[in-house]
């Protein structure tokens, strides 16, 4: 039987991770990439007719609004993207007996928790991304049974925009840069994210809400301090705390994610988070 796959927001830094492993996997799975060009989620004609055009058994909904500090200003195209476009892809997904799998955010939790954040934890987001992820997340609850939504944090790759390409650009042309430690949790190495998500689609009957991060704990700013260590960067770094360094959007202090559940329902090993950040320097 070939497995038909939709991925949605395919030139998005997740999108392309789905991409480079289309080119090396199984031909069992037939995937359908579409970027914001070619289906825009936000415009329900477009979406409907993709879905009657085509048969899929798996949309991966990758496309998202991720401007955490814009989506202040820019409420109404958060949400629009992130909570009633997925209401969209939802509701074709239940016409056409598709399984959602979409990707939510640590975002949801407001940090006030000292112990890594469980599926079942209360949710309490601190600001508008964080809410219009969440709005995304009921939709599809209460639309599907068939659905896995994939809570994941501080994702970066070779890929788009992220905090370890900026670190790079900025140890390239400062000597000295300042970074908040006392924001905690875990980075997620994308390709690791999209294999994961990969390996699901062997599982169809485990439907639900998931975390997936790559193992350890750690601040943003030891997490810079391995990324010019690792790459051999002489560069100055400052510990600062969150309020020395104000943002629109609040952020939470601590946002680390347990997988332990995701474990072992899917019988997946995660890499710790420094294993994949060499990975991805050496790329």
């Amino acid at each position: 039987m070939i497995i038909s796959v939709l991925v949605t927001g395919a030139n998005g830094q997740l999108g392309k991770c789905f991409r480079d492993i289309a080119a090396g996997s199984s031909p069992k799975i037939r995937w359908t990439f579409m970027s914001s060009n070619e289906m825009d989620i936000t415009n329900e004609a477009e979406v409907a007719n993709v879905f009657n055009n085509d048969s899929f058994h798996f949309l991966v909904n990758c496309a998202a609004y991720t401007a955490v500090d814009k989506a202040e200003e820019e409420i109404s195209k958060a949400y629009q993207i992130n909570a009633e476009a997925v209401k969209v892809l939802a509701e074709n997904c239940k016409k056409h007996q598709t399984t959602f799998i979409h990707i939510s955010t640590d975002f949801v939790f407001d940090g006030t928790k000292k112990t890594p954040y469980e599926i079942t934890d209360k949710v309490n987001p601190l600001n508008v991304y964080g809410q219009s992820k969440l709005k995304g997340e009921e939709y599809i609850r209460e639309l599907l049974d068939n659905y896995y939504i994939i809570r994941t944090s501080w994702v970066y790759s070779i890929y788009g925009g992220n905090f370890v390409k900026t670190m790079l650009k900025l140890g390239d042309n400062r000597k000295e840069i300042g970074v908040v430690n006392d924001q905690i949790g875990a980075p997620t190495y994308a390709p690791d994210l999209a294999k994961f998500i990969v390996d699901i689609i062997a599982f169809p009957d485990y439907f639900g809400i998931y975390h997936y991060c790559n193992k350890g704990k750690i601040s943003w700013y030891d997490f810079a301090k391995t990324i010019f260590r690792i790459t051999d960067k002489t560069i100055k770094i400052e510990p600062v705390p969150t309020e020395s360094y104000p943002t629109p959007a609040k952020r939470p202090k601590f946002s680390l994610l347990s997988t332990l559940e995701t474990e072992k329902t899917f019988q997946v090993s995660i890499p710790n988070w420094d294993e994949s950040l060499k990975k991805m320097l050496v790329e």
